[in-house]
């Protein structure tokens, strides 16, 4: 029987003979099938975005060194680029290996920055060590990681103090590693100096203020020729609050002022847009308690004053009384020789109306009030109100440029468009110009009186920067603004100037109000003013809350009550109210309270000093070897080192140590090792002066 293997050495040389076999029909087909593109095959192709030779990219790549993979870029930016981490961090060190770029850390002497995430080599590498020392000592602290690994920051922290290196941690900024800037939008400034050509002669604004009843708005009702009282409209659109008056051809600007809240609430707030502030006064009643308030308001606010002495047509006017009681409040007219222009007036029969339109128009001449109308838009919300149909209104006065409809605006934490606007007489207008007073519609939300309303660029810009103070105003509302309090009464004294204490006081009886107010006159001091904001008789009332709030004071109350009112506003507003029954007690608690606000005076008491025999270099850096010359050192004194007769550095002793062990106290003659702060610069021969700080309270 032939063997097997002869028949397969038959098989091969009959193949080479007959040379290389022919494909079947089968083969043949299957081969011309294949080179057919199908329409599949040529959509792959067109999709196909890859250069031929360029390897195909996949979904996920993989790094130069870990080999780890990594998710592509979403920037194109970061595509050209190295890539400076590969996978999220693991702060524990507990399994995820993590890749940082070149510019991980910068080391600065012995002190290393370096920003999260803090890989085990990085950190060997920064300190020049091995990566194996540096995991030799995360074992013995119980952290078990890999050399591409990161570790927690204060775990890193201990392994700098370890090799003598300071360790600070720098943080990433916010938005890192995201290619997008972050758009910050901020409320336009108002422009301090304007050029001189751009500014224009604009109207006063004037305010009248006084009592109930006194005749403020009939006075305005005589100037506007208008009936506001008997409440015949007329087709005028009524408590705007603000109104403004042709004389003569120049344009003046009223603000009515109903109540003294608005007013308080306009200081409080700091937009104070009057000019002058006309104070009336009835000539049969004379000076009345809120007349005293505005008083008060008016002097405060530090505006011109002019007096004007209403009802002088009526029985029993006394306006010769009137100006007597002036002079109570420093008011003193200009006929008896003071400076404050007073006019003797009736609404009823015009008597003087004349008189006191020339006056304001004097005093505003006097003034040299200008503006620029193409400034930025910027007005002040003197009323607002949600009206039926309309919704949230205001009436405001342009302080700069021209308000327009279609502007959009910022006011307060509120944001808005300007959809119409309304002059006091009800009429529209399609701009407002300085010290224009106009009611606006287009408020999102009612705005609160003494915001100002300020134009901005676009609508988006008002929206983004209304939810921002929103937000603070959230935030805010968990936290008690602190007022004025005469047990923490501390303030420096910078530049020279005095420090100033703002009393409101109320007694039961008006000698009572000047025996106290005398008395803490003559307290005699070159460095604390008393400033009485507000002293009359009478209980402590709301208005006088808010006027302590605005002007930041504190209320004094002697022999009265706190009216239940005043109580539930001192708690909103975190004004303190004191209430005293012996004068003696008041006027010590005053003079505490001025010392409260001098700040202690430091002066140095020098315990001893210590002579530099020798420099050791320790861990941390470097420590001094010392012979307590003369005196004591204490561990928690202040310390400086003094280099012939010059100090090189001043701090306070982080380490004080006698042989090995760590002292309070060093006496004379015993050596010592000190070592202040991080100071590494001693030298033989070099003297450490030891010294503490005193507190002396200073005198008035």
């Amino acid at each position: 029987m032939p063997d097997k293997g002869d028949s397969d050495k038959k098989k091969e040389v009959l193949d080479l003979v007959d040379g290389p076999k022919k494909p079947s029909r089968r083969e043949r087909q299957r081969a011309q099938a294949s080179e057919q593109k199908t329409v599949q095959d040529r959509k792959d192709e067109a999709l196909d975005i890859l250069d031929e030779g360029e390897q195909k990219k996949t979904a996920v790549r993989k790094t130069e060194k870990s080999g780890k993979k990594q998710l592509p870029s979403i920037s194109k930016l970061a595509e050209e680029e190295d890539v400076d981490f590969a996978a999220p961090v693991d702060p524990g060190g507990t399994g995820e290996e993590v890749e940082v770029g070149s510019e991980a850390g910068i080391v600065e002497g012995n002190t290393i920055s370096i920003k999260p995430p803090i890989i085990v080599s990085v950190l060997a590498e920064m300190m020049g060590l091995k990566p194996f020392e540096i995991m030799a000592d995360l074992i013995a602290l119980e952290v078990f990681v890999a050399p591409n690994q990161a570790i927690e920051p204060e775990i890193a922290e201990k392994v700098c103090e370890q090799h003598g290196f300071v360790f600070e941690r720098e943080k990433r900024e916010k938005g890192g590693g995201v290619h997008k800037v972050e758009e910050v939008i901020e409320e336009p400034e108002p422009e301090e100096d304007e050029p001189a050509e751009k500014l224009e002669l604009r109207a006063p604004i004037i305010t009248f203020m006084g009592h109930v009843d006194h005749g403020k708005t009939s006075l305005l009702d005589y100037l506007r020729k208008s009936k506001v009282v008997d409440g015949e409209a007329g087709g005028i659109t009524q408590h705007i609050g603000a109104y403004r008056v042709e004389h003569e051809g120049h344009p003046i600007t009223f603000i009515d002022t109903p109540g003294h809240a608005i007013f308080t609430e306009m200081r409080a707030r700091g937009a104070d847009v009057t000019d002058i502030i006309v104070l009336v006064v009835a000539a049969d009643d004379g000076i009345m308690p809120q007349t005293k308030e505005a008083i008060s308001h008016a002097k405060a606010a530090g505006k011109t004053i002019i007096v004007a002495i209403n009802k002088c047509d009526v029985t029993g006017a006394d306006p010769m009384r009137v100006k007597t009681q002036l002079m109570e409040h420093d008011l003193m007219s200009t006929d008896l020789g003071g400076k404050t222009e007073v006019v003797e007036v009736s609404a009823i029969t015009g008597q003087g109306m004349n008189e006191l339109a020339e006056l304001m128009a004097l005093q505003a001449e006097v003034l040299e009030l200008k503006a620029n109308p193409e400034a930025n838009a910027r007005a002040a919300v003197i009323e607002a109100e949600i009206q039926p149909g309309k919704g949230p209104t205001a009436t405001v006065v342009v302080e700069a440029g021209t308000l327009r409809v279609g502007t959009p605006f910022i006011c307060g934490p509120y944001a808005g468009k300007v959809k119409s606007l309304l002059n006091d007489r009800g009429e529209q207008v399609k701009k407002a110009g300085p010290a224009t007073p106009v009611e606006v519609l287009g408020f999102a939300e009612l705005p609160n009186v003494g915001d100002e309303l300020v134009a901005m660029e676009n609508e988006r810009a008002a929206k983004k920067l209304s939810d921002e103070r929103q937000l603070e105003l959230r935030q805010s509302r968990l936290e008690r603004p602190k007022k004025s309090r005469m047990e923490d009464m501390l303030a420096r004294v910078e530049g020279g100037q005095k420090a100033e204490l703002k009393i409101i006081l109320k007694c039961d009886v008006q000698g009572s109000v000047e025996a106290i107010r005398g008395a803490i006159g003559d307290v005699e001091s070159d460095k604390v003013d008393v400033n009485f904001i507000h002293a009359a008789a009478g209980s402590v009332s709301e208005s006088d809350i808010l006027l302590a709030s605005s002007a930041d004071a504190v209320v004094l109350g002697f022999n009265i009550k706190v009216e239940s009112n005043a109580v539930k506003a001192a708690k909103r507003e975190g004004v303190q109210v004191k209430l005293y029954s012996i004068v003696y007690e008041l006027i010590d608690q005053v003079k505490d309270a001025m010392l409260g606000l001098l700040e202690p005076e430091l002066r140095e008491k020098i315990l001893g000093h210590a002579e530099v025999k020798q420099v050791f270099k320790v861990k941390r850096g470097r420590a001094a070897g010392c012979l307590v010359a003369d005196g004591k050192v204490t561990r928690t004194a202040h310390a400086r080192v003094m280099r012939d007769g010059t100090p090189v550095f001043d701090g306070k002793m982080s380490t004080l140590r006698r042989i090995q062990d760590d002292v309070e106290e060093v006496k004379q003659g015993i050596e010592c090792g000190i070592r202040l702060g991080e100071f590494n610069e001693y030298e033989e021969g070099d003297v450490i002066e030891c010294y503490d700080l005193e507190k002396i309270n200073q005198t008035l």
